[in-house]
Formats: structure tokens, sequence, C-alpha cells
């Protein structure tokens, strides 16, 4: 071997070894202190990525366990009761985020009581041209036009029935079904979605809110609304047998009062009846955001510019509902008070997402933490005393 050659391979050792090194001492900084390799580290790293792509990085970090399990130990005072399951606490990830069920059990790890996938639609389909998601962080939101990416009923199914569900202790999966964009029957695709993740599923969510897949949110409209749901509740009861699987209905938060009465007029009746909300969706309606680059994209808006909206329209489906009706309360929340705000609003759960994407996985525990603490301070005993006590 020549001297040339030599040299060459002291160079690569060299390379490896320092790549060896500054790999292992950036896994042992996460395991030693992860909140803060996070917000030192990821987070800032993470902006300057193609926001997709940092999606799907996010998703393979969680499946493959690379983000160290919870070490927060949810207080007795967060344990909640929702669709008859004890959770252990009231924080979940909205759907959207796990679109595949790729990272269930490695979403639980992390801290997360109710994991939602999807929305799943029957046929698989890429979903809109890219680019498709774009980053406001000046005012903590993202505009998103996926359009029902998904890899279609049969995949996501296989990933699912793969699940040991013993792992899955006080924590809901929940299975958001959507319909495929060129299809013609709507209600077709949400009946099969119902018989083909009947036995994996702990509750459905029929998306009809999404901005994103043409005259979808037509179905909102008080006609469509009974004829779907009736028989979508058809083929749920011809299904049940010794269990019966809660279905949510997930609301738009760009609705008119008359619309939301009518929806509630609906949901009550027996035959198209519903076991709970999720309010809301994104919404189409840009208020006056700081960010001047992404505001006139088409999609639907996340983020704190819907915290407010969100909230008041939870208050208003409490009120018109009585209470009833148990509602999973999304949009803008990225602190404990924000999940408080939701809980006194009518809100018997929570979910997140946008304040994942800007402050990862210490997020979830900061929030958890946070609203343990606001809840002992005003005197409640547990989540569900809180529950709509906001409402006048």
């Amino acid at each position: 071997m020549s001297s040339k050659q030599n040299a060459i391979k002291k160079i690569k050792s060299l390379c490896y070894l320092t790549l060896g090194g500054s790999i292992a001492y950036q896994l042992i900084y996460i395991k030693k202190d992860f909140n803060g390799y996070y917000g030192k580290v990821l987070e800032p790293a993470s902006q300057y990525l193609n926001p997709e792509l940092a999606h799907k990085f996010g998703v393979t970090a969680i499946k493959y366990g690379i983000f160290p399990t919870e070490s927060f130990t949810d207080p007795k005072i967060l344990n909640t009761k929702f669709l008859d399951s004890n959770l252990s606490s009231p924080v979940g990830i909205a759907a959207g985020f796990d679109k595949h069920g790729d990272a269930v059990l490695g979403l639980k790890n992390i801290g997360f009581s109710i994991i939602e996938v999807g929305s799943v639609t029957p046929e698989p389909q890429t979903g809109n041209p890219k680019p498709r998601v774009f980053r406001l962080p000046e005012d903590k939101a993202v505009i998103n036009r996926y359009g029902f990416n998904s890899e279609g009923h049969n995949e996501v199914y296989k990933k699912m029935q793969s699940i040991n569900k013993a792992l899955l202790d006080k924590c809901l999966l929940g299975i958001n079904l959507g319909k495929n964009k060129l299809s013609e029957n709507a209600i077709h695709d949400y009946t099969i979605g119902i018989k083909k993740f009947y036995d994996v599923a702990d509750y459905f969510v029929i998306n009809i809110s999404s901005p994103n897949t043409p005259g979808l949110r037509s179905l909102q409209k008080k006609e469509e609304l009974l004829e779907l749901l009736t028989a979508v509740n058809k083929t749920r009861n011809l299904l049940q047998s010794a269990k019966r699987i809660p279905l949510l209905l997930k609301l738009a938060p760009d609705l008119t009062i008359e619309e939301i009465k009518d929806i509630v007029y609906i949901i009550t009746k027996k035959e198209s009846n519903v076991d709970g909300l999720i309010i809301s969706n994104t919404t189409i309606d840009k208020p006056s955001l700081i960010n001047k680059t992404f505001p006139n994209e088409a999609g639907g808006l996340s983020g704190k510019p819907l915290a407010n909206k969100s909230t008041e329209m939870i208050k208003i489906i409490y009120k018109l509902t009585k209470g009833k009706i148990p509602i999973i309360g999304v949009g803008g929340v990225f602190t404990g008070q924000d999940a408080y705000e939701k809980i006194i609003a009518g809100a018997s759960v929570i979910q997140i997402y946008t304040a994942l994407i800007y402050h990862g996985p210490p997020v979830i525990s900061k929030i958890k933490s946070e609203l343990a603490e606001i809840l002992e301070r005003e005197g409640y005993k547990n989540v569900s005393e809180a529950v709509g006590k906001g409402v006048k």
C-alpha cells in the first residue's frame, strides 16, 4: 500500500472517528438533558428544514424511540375519564400528525393519552401537490393543504392490527376517517372505514371539516349530515357485538351560528347521534397575521390564531348541548393555560399539533404540569370538575 493510500485511509478513519464521537456525544446529551437539548439544538435546527420533511423526520424519530420516553409522571389531578375510558391525562395528539399510523406506541411513550391516526382514506392517494405546508413562526401558526394524503385503509389497518393494545394502557386510539378526493360516494367511503377498523379502534372520527378536499365541508349541511350519520350509525349498529365503538364528528371553526344549531339538532337525533365532537379543524379565515410571506396561501390555518375561535365555538356547542356530548378541544393549545381555557369552555380533553411542530416533545410535559398547577390553584380535584365551568 502506497504512502498516499495510507494517508487517505488515516484521514477516512479520523473522519469516521470524529463523526462517531459527535453522534455519541449528541445521544448522550439527548439522554441526559433532552428538554435542554431540544430547546437549544433541535428546535432551532428544525425551523430551517422544509416543513413537510421536518414532519416526516419527527414521525420517524418518535416511531423509533430516538426521543426518550417521557419522565414526567402524570399527577392524579390530571387523571381523566373520557368515552368511558380512564386516561392518565387529558392531553392527546390531533389527527394529521401520524397520518399513516407509523408512530402510535412512540406517541404514547412521549406522553400522549389520546392518539388519533389519519385522516385515512379508503384508497391510497398522494394528496395535493407540494409545497403544501407553510410555517408562520411569528404567528405560532401553520398553513397546510395536504389534502388527505394517505396510504389507504389496507396499509394502515395492518399497522393497527400489529399493535399490542396492552401497551396502550390508559390511552385511547382513534381512527380519523376521510373520503377519497375523486370519490363520488362519501357515505360509502365512511361506512367501509367503520367496517375496516372496527376491531382495532377505540373511537372513530368522521372528518368532514378539512378545507383541503373539494366539497368535503358541504357534508356538514343539515340534509347531507343527516344522511351520512344515519348510514354510519346503521353500519355501526350492525357491527357492534360485545362492544360499541364511540363515534365522533370533527367540525370546522368557520360555521355560522345557524349551521351550528342545525348540526346540534342532527347529532342529537336517535338515528344520527354521535358520542362526541372534535372542535375544531383548521380555519380558512386568515386574520391579521404578522407573517407577510405566506398569509395568502390556500389551506387550513392552525396554531395560535385559531385558539380563541375554537374556544368560543366549544362554549357555544357546550351550551347548546347542555354539556351532554363530550368535546375534544383543539386549536392553538401551547400552554397549560390554553388547555385550561378550553376545558372550562366545555372540552373534556384536548389535542395538540402545531405546538408539537414548534416545540417538540418537551411541550407535552410542559402543558400537563402547567395544567395540573392551574387546576390545583383553582381548587379542582380533577379535570372533569372544571369542564364547562367558564360557560354562563
